[in-house]
């Protein structure tokens, strides 16, 4: 897609979360894509070198009282949204949809932004900040180009007071993609479909940080004989696999429907 509209193609490695990052599966990926014949710009944007770049956006929305601490783990979650006067518990993106514990906890954003605690957005207060319909262009999921709308209002029921930062890692997959994307000038981003639904999270805050909104690709999950998607969290075959039992690129290419 890149080569067919003289574009660049760039290979990002999110490795936000150092207890699932090590350098032979890093070494992997760079060994795969070479083999299957796919070429990238170096060097690479690392995003465990950037942590400081996370923290000063985030320290801006904080200031902005964009942001609040959340001291609650899955269980008081669980719990909270588990009440039976809640109804059936929502969820998004990121799962169960936050139930508002935290919000009201007193708050100063003069104060500095506070350390090695998970951070939330305030979507009461940001929803007053966004535009009453919001886009993106989804190029994906019917083979042609969409326009995808959305309504502000709409934002309680769909994401909630998602974490923008976490407590073990400084920042979050949401913010950081955000950040990134904006920072590479990327026009098209490329990526699984079960990303679809986390979209209207990056477009918010594309519009709270004054970022532009790429273009947005969303492919079909590759998926083993019996339907279920290839993920390494379970222990889905690797590439290295097929190739240890003699697949050729091509195979690979026909596998994944290219």
């Amino acid at each position: 897609m890149a080569v067919r509209n003289s574009g660049r193609f760039l290979l990002r490695i999110e490795d936000i979360d150092q207890n699932r990052a090590r350098m032979e599966w890093e070494d992997r990926i760079y060994d795969d894509l070479t083999w299957l014949g796919i070429s990238w710009e170096k060097p690479v944007m690392r995003q465990s070198q950037r942590m400081n770049f996370y923290r000063d956006a985030l320290a801006g929305l904080w200031a902005r009282g964009l942001l609040y601490p959340c001291f609650c783990n899955r269980r008081d979650i669980l719990q909270a949204v588990s009440a039976p006067q809640e109804g059936a518990p929502l969820t998004g993106p990121d799962g169960l949809i936050y139930p508002g514990i935290c919000h009201g906890r007193a708050r100063d954003p003069c104060a500095p932004l506070p350390d090695n605690t998970a951070l939330r957005l305030d979507l009461r207060a940001a929803i007053a900040l966004l535009p009453p319909r919001m886009s993106f262009t989804e190029t994906g999921r019917s083979g042609a180009t969409e326009q995808i709308h959305f309504r502000p209002e709409e934002l309680s029921s769909r994401i909630g007071d998602i974490v923008l930062c976490r407590r073990d890692m400084g920042t979050s997959y949401h913010l950081s993609v955000v950040l990134d994307d904006a920072d590479q000038d990327i026009t098209n981003v490329v990526r699984g479909e079960d990303l679809f639904e986390a979209t209207i999270i990056h477009v918010v805050l594309q519009h709270l940080l004054d970022l532009p909104t790429p273009v947005y690709h969303h492919h079909r999950l590759i998926r083993d004989a019996g339907g279920k998607r290839l993920a390494k969290r379970d222990d889905a075959r690797a590439i290295a696999l097929f190739r240890s039992e003699g697949a050729a690129p091509k195979d690979i290419r026909r596998l994944v429907g290219l």
